[in-house]
C-alpha cells in the first residue's frame, strides 16, 4: 500500500528532463477535438427532433419554404426561434360528417345554407382557410398523429342568414366540442377555430368556458367597446388579414388599377357608414370642412344608390391615404384593401391588432395617428408628406401585400403561408388538462382511469 506522500508521476517519469506538459502537437489534437464536438453537436441539435416520426412526410419539403416570397426578390424569414427552419406541421380536418352538430355551424339548422354564399364579404376567411387546409399538404387524416386539430364552422355567415340564431350556435358548439376526445385530451389547446368578423370569438357566447385554452384565428384583437373583455389573448390567438375582394387579391387582377399620385383628386378619403362612432364621425365633419382635401361619401348599401364593388374601389384609389377608423370593432377591412389600390393606409383604431408581426414592419408600410386627434391637424400633417416618402411605402407596401390574399399553397407568398408559420410556433410535444391524466406506463387516463383510446361521446366539458 502507497504511502500519503506517494504522488502520482507521469509516464516515463525515470527520465529527469520532462517533456513540456503542453506541446503544440497537444495543441493541435485539442483544436482538433473542439471543432469534431462544435460540430457533432451541431448535427444532433439539428436532426434531433421529439417525436421525429410525425414528421417524416414533411421533411421532404424543400428548405426554401423557411421563407415567403414577396414580389421584388426579397425572402421574409420567419424568426428560427419557436418556428424551426421550415414548416414541418400535420394538422387534422375536422369532417361535418363526423361530428354530429359541426355540419348546422357550416350550413345552417336545415342544411341549406351554400358555402359559396359565405365566401364574400368580410368574413369569407371562415370558407377559405377551410378549403386551403383541405388540400394542404400539411394535411393529415390520422388524429393520432396530428399536431393540430381545425374545427370547421361558418357561424357568422350562418347567423346572418338566418340558419341559426345566438342561443341555437351555443348550444351547438357545446354540443360539438363535447364529441371531440382529443378536445378533451389537451382540454382545446391544440384546436384552431376561425372567427372572421369584429365580434371575435364572441359569437361563441360561452368562449370564455370552454375554448379559452384553444387556438383562434381572428382579425379582431379588441371588444372591449361592447364586451367587459377581449376574446383575443395575444400568446395564444392569431390575428388574421381580413377578406379582401378576390378580383383585387389575384395576380394580374383587373377589376380595379391604382392611379398614379398626381392623378389623385383626393388628399384622404373615408369610405364607410358613420355608425354613430365619434372617429367616423370627427371625420365626416372634417370632410364638410375640407371637402377639397378629404372625401367622405355618404355610402349607401341597398337601393338604387347602392355603391358597386367597382364604384367602392374607384372611389378608395383616388386619393393619396386611406383613413381606417375604428368601427363596431378595432379593426377594419380598409387597411387591407388600401394596399391593394395603393393608398397609404392610416389607422385611426388605438386597439387595432395585426397580422404577422414577426416579419412586417408596419411604420414602412402605414402610419397610426391617435384617434383623439383626428382634426385639421391630420390633414396638415398628411400634406406635409412630400410624394417621394408616399412612393417608398408604397413601394414597401407593394411587396407585402401578397401576405393579406388568401391563394393556395403554390404561391410563393400568401395569408396562408403566413397562418401555418405562426400555428407552427403553437404546436406542442406533451398534452393535458385539468381532466388528464397519465399513469407510470405512459398512458393516458380521464379521472376514472380510463384509457384514452377507450374514451366515447359525449364526453363531460369544463
Amino acid at each position: 500500500m502507497g504511502s500519503i506522500n506517494n504522488k502520482a508521476r507521469p509516464f516515463g517519469g525515470q527520465h529527469h528532463h520532462q517533456q513540456p506538459l503542453c506541446t503544440r502537437t497537444h495543441q493541435i489534437g485539442a483544436l482538433l477535438l473542439v471543432a469534431a464536438t462544435f460540430f457533432f453537436t451541431s448535427l444532433f441539435d439539428r436532426s434531433f427532433r421529439p417525436c421525429a416520426s410525425h414528421f417524416s412526410t414533411v421533411d421532404l419539403i424543400p428548405t426554401s419554404r423557411s421563407s415567403v416570397h414577396v414580389s421584388d426578390g426579397r425572402d421574409l424569414l420567419w424568426p428560427h426561434r419557436g418556428y424551426g427552419p421550415h414548416l414541418d406541421l400535420k394538422i387534422y380536418v375536422y369532417d361535418d360528417r363526423e361530428i354530429d352538430g359541426l355540419k348546422a355551424l357550416m350550413r345552417g339548422r336545415d342544411g341549406t345554407i351554400d358555402s359559396s354564399t359565405c365566401l364574400k364579404g368580410q368574413w369569407g376567411t371562415q370558407v377559405k382557410i377551410h378549403r386551403l387546409l383541405l388540400k394542404s399538404r400539411f394535411r393529415t387524416r390520422k388524429k393520432e398523429e396530428a399536431d393540430l386539430f381545425f374545427v370547421p364552422a361558418y357561424t357568422k355567415c350562418v347567423r346572418m342568414m338566418g340558419g341559426l340564431n345566438d342561443k341555437e350556435i351555443n348550444q351547438t358548439y357545446v354540443k360539438v366540442l363535447s364529441q371531440m376526445p382529443y378536445f378533451r385530451r389537451s382540454g382545446g389547446r391544440d384546436h384552431i377555430f376561425v372567427f372572421p368578423s369584429g365580434a371575435g370569438a364572441h359569437l361563441f357566447r360561452s368562449w370564455a368556458t370552454y375554448i379559452n385554452r384553444s387556438i383562434i384565428l381572428t382579425p379582431e384583437g379588441d371588444r372591449t367597446d361592447k364586451k367587459d373583455t377581449s376574446a383575443f389573448n395575444t400568446w395564444k390567438d392569431i390575428i388574421i388579414p381580413g377578406n379582401v375582394e378576390d378580383g383585387m387579391t389575384t395576380n394580374g387582377a383587373t377589376l380595379v388599377h391604382p392611379l398614379p399620385l398626381s392623378k389623385r383628386k383626393f388628399l384622404a378619403n373615408y369610405l364607410g357608414r358613420a355608425q354613430g362612432k365619434v372617429g367616423r364621425l370627427k371625420l365626416i365633419e372634417l370632410s364638410n370642412q375640407f371637402p377639397d382635401k378629404l372625401e367622405c361619401p355618404e355610402l349607401k348599401f341597398s337601393g338604387p344608390d347602392k355603391l358597386g364593388r367597382i364604384d367602392y374601389f374607384e372611389h378608395l384609389r383616388n386619393a393619396k391615404f386611406c383613413l381606417a377608423p375604428r368601427g363596431e370593432s378595432s379593426w377594419t377591412l380598409r387597411f387591407y384593401e388600401a394596399f391593394f389600390v395603393e393608398c397609404v393606409p392610416v389607422i385611426l383604431s388605438d386597439q387595432v391588432e395585426l397580422p404577422f408581426q414577426n416579419v412586417v414592419d408596419y411604420t414602412q408600410i402605414s402610419i397610426k395617428w391617435p384617434s383623439t386627434r383626428i382634426g385639421p391637424e391630420l390633414l396638415q400633417y398628411l400634406e406635409s408628406i412630400p410624394d417621394e416618402n408616399i412612393e417608398g411605402m408604397i413601394s414597401r407596401g407593394r411587396q407585402v401585400r401578397c401576405l393579406w390574399a388568401y391563394a393556395s399553397e403554390s404561391a410563393s407568398c400568401s395569408a396562408m403561408h403566413a397562418i401555418l408559420w405562426e400555428l407552427q410556433r403553437k404546436v406542442r410535444l406533451f398534452h393535458q388538462s385539468t381532466e388528464t391524466f397519465w399513469l407510470h406506463n405512459g398512458s393516458v387516463v380521464n379521472r376514472n382511469l380510463v384509457q384514452f383510446s377507450d374514451w366515447r361521446p359525449p364526453m363531460p366539458l369544463p
